[in-house]
């Protein structure tokens, strides 16, 4: 895509867009009708123009930030569009923000205009008003909705006036386009965490045109992209931007509606978190598994050999995950083994996949080339699966401050187990956590935390120097906070996070120290560490109070073995995390494990008494197993 995008910034990427690919259709929602309606390239950018007139009318200033809170709809774009196109950022957030979130960032960000998807944001806005003296107008986007309430202001009558005032002479908006400079700021995202406040990551056009240039993927007009994640998240949003970039159409689309909508309109591509993979996988196993044993034997023998056919390949192509560096014998003697596996199923795989796997691939509408998970690991076994069966799904790396990112699976570099090659222009260094040293470059197959420099790296928190200065270093290092191991295929494997946060297979970003820091409070537990890396629920590993369970056992070992002990606790903990405590519901413990020994000093402790979590979750990485194994 490199040679595509030379714009400087991405308001002149709008343009371009407009003039290249005119009437075609840019976005997409589904109505009433289950028919979408689409606007075009050319009719957005004008739209945007005039939004973008409108809102420079109502007194905002270039460089301003202005907050939306929508989810994925035509709008949005537009929205999008109007904000950039006047030479302001935008600070977006889901339909789903709290009261919490409103009174945090609306003001934090320095936002005077808001605007809202529709009447029930708006209410919760409105609610929060005495807490928000620095909002002048509230724009409302739901074309169906009444604007009421002071400060309200349709987003349509914006439009409107921009548009007047645009047909009598007024280039305030294309005056401020010319003004837009690399650096300028293109969006505040605020990451969601339960410590402290959200922090309000800065990235600039330079960021995002950066992802235009160097992201590899191959989409074109003729491909479909469908919508599926939050919009306001940077993963989804650079599908946007790649959608405007190149001329293709993306239809937004919901969790409710996805499987009717892929069959409507037969995406090529689409972005995706690792939860909906697990979700489809899982439903396909339930509808075999109910099948006739004639179903059953087929779709077993189907994915047997296309499983045989698809190692081989894969390892013929050099993309099976090498943590070791195998040595040519051992790498001769697979290939003895991989190819005549190849050629003895070849004939049965193309055969079964005619009759079986391609009837699975057509519930994706059966045109689907590729779709990138991110915002969370992929689990090995639906990787695989997806793999095997002919569904391309692809696996990227990276963070909100990196817009989004660092590494990215392609078709060609399809390792399963790791997330892929760098991007270019990406710099990476596996540093060790204990003494600093730098392990990759040279070293592959060690593990290390994973520290990162290119043009993609975000601006810094906004106004939180302390935050920044954490993670960014003068030089430009970002550090991601995840461990990660160098492959011998040139991929990047992660294995963990060195920092406290817990990312959910669902994407949500999770601080444990607010939650364990309750939990401690119990009578009944001594230490207590919070885990669920990429799982579907959050559990916990516990140290119990052993006075506190004399009639169960005189050590840790033994309460360890007892499931009264454990179901106790786990009852207690249940009773302290939950919504009146101001927890969420993705926040609550599904499952602990008592540890067999005490937290100590230079051991699971430093000598500040604080958790080494890296340290701890090897050592009970057989617990954490148990916890997941049967849910």
């Amino acid at each position: 895509m490199s040679s595509k995008i030379t714009a400087p910034n991405l308001a002149e990427v709008y343009r371009n867009s407009a003039e290249n690919f005119g009437d075609k259709p840019a976005f997409a929602t589904r109505n009433k009708n289950k028919e979408f309606e689409a606007i075009s390239f050319k009719d957005l950018y004008e739209t945007g123009l005039n939004l973008a007139t409108g809102l420079i009318d109502l007194g905002v200033a270039a460089r301003e930030h202005v907050a939306i809170l929508a989810d994925n709809r035509k709008e949005w774009i537009i929205a999008d569009y109007g904000v950039l196109l006047c030479g302001a950022a935008d600070v977006p957030r889901g339909t789903d923000v709290t009261d919490g979130d409103i009174q945090y960032i609306v003001p934090h960000s320095d936002a005077k205009v808001v605007f809202v998807e529709n009447q029930v944001t708006l209410a919760k806005v409105q609610k929060n008003l005495p807490q928000l003296p620095n909002v002048q107008t509230i724009i409302l986007m739901d074309p169906d909705d009444d604007a009421t309430g002071d400060k309200v202001v349709k987003m349509e009558d914006v439009i409107a006036k921009g548009k007047t005032l645009r047909s009598s002479g007024d280039k305030r908006a294309e005056e401020r386009i010319a003004d837009i400079k690399p650096d300028d700021l293109f969006t505040i995202i605020y990451t969601s965490g339960t410590t402290g406040a959200p922090k309000g990551v800065m990235l600039t056009h330079a960021n995002m045109i950066s992802q235009l240039q160097y992201i590899p993927l191959k989409i074109g007009p003729e491909d479909r992209i469908l919508s599926i994640l939050p919009v306001w998240h940077i993963f989804e949003r650079v599908f946007e931007m790649v959608s405007i970039a190149v001329g293709t159409p993306q239809y937004y689309t919901n969790v409710r509606n996805i499987k009717e909508d892929m069959s409507i309109v037969k995406p090529t591509f689409m972005g995706s978190a690792p939860r909906l993979w697990e979700s489809v996988y899982q439903g396909i196993q339930n509808n075999v598994a109910a099948g006739s044993p004639v179903v059953r034997g087929l779709f077993k023998a189907a994915y047997f050999c296309a499983q045989r056919v698809q190692r081989g390949i894969r390892f013929l192509k050099g993309n099976q995950l090498d943590l070791e560096g195998r040595n040519p014998i051992v790498s001769l003697a697979l290939a003895i083994w991989h190819i005549p596996m190849i050629i003895l199923f070849l004939i049965p795989y193309k055969l079964l996949d005619a009759i079986v796997l391609k009837k699975i691939r057509m519930a994706t509408g059966g045109k689907l080339r590729g779709s990138v998970s991110g915002g969370g690991a992929l689990p090995f076994h639906v990787d695989e699966f997806f793999n095997t069966i002919g569904i391309p799904v692809l696996e990227g790396y990276g963070l909100t401050e990196t817009s989004p990112g660092l590494v990215f699976r392609t078709p060609q570099k399809l390792v399963i187990g790791s997330v892929g090659p760098l991007f270019p222009k990406v710099e990476m260094r596996l540093v060790d956590i204990n003494s600093g040293e730098i392990l990759y470059p040279p070293k592959r197959g060690v593990k290390g935390e994973v520290h990162v420099k290119g043009p993609q790296v975000m601006k810094g928190y906004y106004k939180n120097p302390e935050a920044t200065n954490k993670v960014l270093t003068s030089e430009g290092w970002f550090n991601t906070g995840d461990l990660g191991v160098m492959t011998y295929n040139n991929t990047l494997k992660l294995v963990g996070r060195s920092k406290e946060t817990v990312v959910l297979l669902n994407g949500e970003n999770i601080e444990p120290v607010p939650i364990e820091n309750k939990i401690v409070q119990s009578p009944l537990i001594d230490h207590v560490m919070i885990v669920g890396q990429d799982q579907k629920f959050l559990g916990a590993l516990i140290v119990p109070v052993l006075d506190k369970f004399k009639e169960h056992g005189s050590s840790y070992e033994e309460l360890a073995k007892n499931d009264a002990v454990r179901k106790a606790i786990l009852a207690d903990i249940k009773t302290a995390i939950t919504a009146e405590n101001g927890f969420k519901g993705f926040e609550k413990v599904g499952d602990v494990r008592l540890l067999p020994k005490t937290l100590e000093v230079g051991d699971e402790l430093s000598a500040k008494m604080s958790m080494k979590r890296h340290v701890i979750t090897e050592k009970y990485q057989d617990l954490i197993d148990a916890i997941y194994s049967d849910k």
